[in-house]
């Protein structure tokens, strides 16, 4: 499996742990304000293998404690479930950074008890998804059945209904966020009262204040205001157990 980045220690990409980060190119969005623009369209070069990934960590047992995954989007891989049960064998944890939008992978990891954490993007209310993730006219279902998935993961009996995902095989421990990355151009009140409806009764939401870098392709975006960012927060905090800002 062709890796296109590897961060090899991060403090702030797996909450609580030491970790690495490894970035996979491919992606079934086309955000407009993606960071990581080279993974998205494939024009970034692989600059390893899974082999030399293993062997990476491999070398840094009692150094690391997980491996995160992103993209990208890493479920567009096949190959990813494979590589991640040979890291867990390794007896390292592993955090998934994903859009939601392969809900029956996610959920097929999930099951086997492959994934520790996940960290899932929520773009926009469900009247401006398309529009946020640049594909017109987006059929959100499969997003808010993975939205659906990880609310089940910490809910129990009639709280889960009917619908829930069993949770055998799920890593005690296991934990999950949303976030969302605003960019002015995109959001406003009213996206966050749909974000809410969406993600009602999540563990941790965290928004994420957009900033413009290099790597952006396209220009004409810019981050909200601390004191617009603090109403959103306003609106989805009922909704939610646990939100915070990011990057004000």
């Amino acid at each position: 499996m062709k890796i296109h980045g590897l961060q090899k220690m991060t403090l702030l990409d797996f909450p609580g742990l030491v970790a690495c980060t490894v970035f996979l190119g491919g992606c079934d969005m086309r955000c407009p304000f993606c960071h990581n623009w080279e993974l998205v369209d494939g024009s970034a070069r692989a600059i390893m293998d899974e082999k030399e990934l293993l062997k990476f960590l491999g070398g840094r047992k009692g150094l690391l404690d997980g491996v995160a995954f992103t993209g990208g989007e890493p479920t567009l891989r096949e190959e990813l479930p494979s590589l991640i049960r040979e890291i867990k064998g390794m007896g390292f944890k592993v955090k998934l950074d994903t859009n939601g939008n392969n809900p029956d992978k996610l959920s097929a990891m999930l099951s086997e008890g492959l994934l520790d954490y996940v960290a899932m993007d929520v773009k926009n209310s469900r009247e401006r998804y398309g529009e946020t993730i640049g594909l017109t006219n987006f059929d959100t279902s499969r997003v808010e059945d993975s939205i659906k998935l990880l609310l089940s993961t910490s809910q129990t009996g009639a709280e889960a209904g009917d619908n829930a995902t069993s949770k055998a095989g799920i890593p005690e421990g296991f934990s999950y966020e949303f976030r969302t990355t605003v960019v002015k151009q995109f959001h406003d009140e009213d996206s966050f009262k749909g974000i809410a409806e969406l993600i009602s009764g999540a563990e941790n939401y965290y928004i994420q204040s957009f900033v413009d870098r290099e790597t952006v392709r396209f220009s004409g975006f810019s981050a909200c205001s601390s004191e617009e960012l603090e109403t959103f927060k306003k609106i989805v905090e009922p909704c939610v157990k646990h939100i915070e800002i990011r990057g004000v």
